[in-house]
Order: C-alpha cells, then sequence, then structure tokens
C-alpha cells in the first residue's frame, strides 16, 4: 500500500552504486527556476542547511531541484518553483494522463503544463540514482523521505543534498511546519515560508476556536490494510491534522506503533478506536470492505454516525491532502475536514 495513501511503509531505499551516470538532458519545458525567482527577492545565498545527515551548503539559488520525499514537491512548489524530478507518490490510473500527482486542486495550476520526470515510484526499492543524475540537478531536496546514510552520501555525489530535519528520530514523523521550514531555507525562501506556516497555523487555531466542542472528543483517522483497520499515530501528518482542528489524539497507538507512522490493529485491541470521531481515509473500495468488518460496525463512533469517510485519491481526494500536509495541499484539507466533522 501507498506510503501517502493509506497504510504501509515503502522499503528502504536501495543502496546501489551508481552506474553510468548521465551528464545531459533537456531542459524541463516550463520549469520556473529557483535562480528566476531569486533575482527578485535577492535570496541570502550561500546558506547552510543542516539535517539528519549533516550539513549542506548551498552556495547559489538553485536552478534545476530533485525532489526524492514523497511530498517534498510541494513544498518546492509553493515557493513558485517546478522540480524537474519527483517521486511518483499516487500510482496514475492505467490509461489516464497526466499524471494524477500533478492535477491534484491544489498543485494542478502550480505544475501547469510542465511534467517532471519521475525519479522513484511509491513503493519501489530506491530513487533511480541514474535518472536523477541524468536530470543534472543543483540541488536535491530529500525531507520527507526515509533514506539513510548510504543513501544520502550517494545522493551527494549527485548535487547538494538537503536531508530530513536533525531532530526527526523516525521518518515521517516531523511535524509538517518543521519540514516546511527546512525546505523554505534551503530554497533561500525562510522569511517565505515563515509567513506561509504562520497562515496555515491561523487557518488551524480559527477551526479550533469555531469549534471548541472537538476539544472534549477523542479522535483517529484511520484506513483499511490487510483486512484490518489501520489507525495513524499522533505524530503521523493525519494525525496532526486531527489534533490540530482540535481533538483529542490517542497516543496509546502511538506506543503500540513502536515508531512507525501507523500500526494494523489485531481484534483484540479495537479498544484503541474506540472513540468519539472516527476519520477514514480510504477510497471506495476500501471504504467499502471496513463497513463490512463486524468489529468496526460495532464501535460507538460507528453506531452513532461519527465517521468521517474521506476519499484518498478518488472525487475531490480529501485523504491524499491531508496524507501530504504541504503548504499547499493543507489549506484544502483543514476546510474539508473540519467540514466533514462539522
Amino acid at each position: 500500500m501507498r506510503r501517502l495513501g493509506a497504510a504501509a511503509s515503502v522499503a528502504t531505499l536501495s543502496l546501489g552504486l551508481i552506474a553510468g551516470c548521465g551528464t545531459s538532458a533537456p531542459e524541463t519545458p516550463g520549469a520556473t527556476t529557483a535562480a528566476t525567482t531569486a533575482a527578485t527577492t535577492g535570496g541570502p545565498f550561500p546558506v547552510t542547511v543542516e539535517h539528519a545527515f549533516g550539513s549542506t551548503e548551498i552556495t547559489k539559488a538553485p536552478e534545476r531541484v530533485v525532489s526524492v520525499g514523497y511530498t517534498d514537491d510541494q513544498a518546492i512548489l509553493a515557493f513558485g518553483i517546478k522540480p524537474v524530478g519527483m517521486v511518483d507518490q499516487y500510482p496514475n490510473p492505467a490509461g489516464k494522463t497526466p499524471d494524477i500527482n500533478t492535477q491534484w486542486p491544489w498543485v494542478k495550476d502550480k505544475w501547469g503544463d510542465t511534467r517532471p520526470e519521475v525519479i522513484m515510484n511509491n513503493g519501489d526499492p530506491g530513487p533511480n540514482y541514474e535518472k536523477i543524475a541524468a536530470l543534472r540537478p543543483d540541488l536535491i531536496i530529500a525531507v520527507y523521505s526515509e533514506i539513510d546514510q548510504a543513501a544520502y552520501d550517494k545522493l551527494s555525489q549527485i548535487a547538494p543534498t538537503v536531508g530530513r530535519t536533525k531532530t526527526e528520530k523516525e521518518p515521517f514523523s516531523a511535524p509538517w511546519q518543521d519540514n516546511a521550514a527546512h525546505i523554505a531555507k534551503a530554497l533561500g525562501k525562510a522569511d517565505e515560508g515563515a509567513a506561509m506556516v504562520k497562515g496555515i497555523q491561523d487557518k488551524l487555531d480559527a477551526a479550533k476556536a469555531a469549534h471548541p466542542e472537538f476539544a472534549e472528543q477523542s479522535a483517529v483517522a484511520v484506513s483499511w490494510y490487510k483486512n484490518s483497520v489501520a489507525p495513524f499515530t499522533t505524530t503521523d501528518v493525519r494525525g496532526r491534522m486531527v489534533t490540530g482542528i482540535g481533538f483529542k489524539g490517542v497516543t496509546a497507538i502511538d506506543d503500540i506503533a513502536d515508531g512507525s507512522f501507523y500500526t494494523v490493529l489485531s481484534p483484540e485491541r479495537m479498544d484503541l478506536v474506540d472513540v468519539d470521531r472516527i476519520f477514514v481515509i480510504a477510497d471506495q473500495a476500501d471504504q467499502d470492505a471496513l463497513k463490512k468488518f463486524k468489529l468496526f460496525a460495532n464501535l460507538r463512533a460507528v453506531k452513532d454516525g461519527k465517521v468521517s469517510y474521506l476519499l484518498d485519491s478518488e472525487g475531490p481526494a480529501i485523504g491524499a491532502a491531508m496524507s501530504q500536509g504541504t503548504l499547499l495541499s493543507l489549506p484544502y484539507a483543514i476546510d474539508e475536514l473540519v467540514k466533514s466533522a462539522g
């Protein structure tokens, strides 16, 4: 299952040697470069970014950025920069073009007609180092990513690479605010990033203030995986959204997840999702299967009609917006999440 669709971890990135790396590639049509943007703002280069694998100096505004993190492309897009390479987060429906990952309501206008190169599909053992090298990047962003030191070292042989935040203990556990600020700094957009983060935090705070009743209710975001209920932890971006609008999270889920961003519940631990409000993130087929699962159907929130069924990649794709949790998707996700809980 997809890292950004439901509830499964992608395998650790391959540490295969870089072989036959290309040195030339056509410019990506329509790409807006960081240099162009920085020229109008006087970007603060050089800049040094500390991260989980050390520190990276970026000497000038990057012109060709590759996103290795699952959602980093959207953070980059938020600053008007179109990555030349990105991870294919959601598999495209057969025969459909263009790629669904460039067509979400919150990114479609940003991408325009630009089509980035896919350097890794969600579920692949690792990024395609040869493809990345052929794109001739001058910056690689691998923040919302599970790369390890060896993979980082290989990427750094291609171009300056920024890994996940220095304080992030487990992949995918850093607050969205930290990831956004981290990427903004690497792009020379620290002030602009701080303003965007504040705007979204203000939106969360406004939702919380408008619904004081949320504070009295426990809530959890779940998906359907391996024929069972799979709740997300409070440190996962989906869990952070639920608590961000005011609900009380279930930290006991974190304990049994043991560092992962989700867990699959055994029948005897369904008590962990016996809460006041449940947000189901799944496409229609999985929603239908979940509704037929007796242990789920017997939960009090289900019986009381306190379940919000949020389509993942289908329809309005509210689940995808929550799962991505970026500067671009969060405003959309917050509005839709609050509406579903009202």
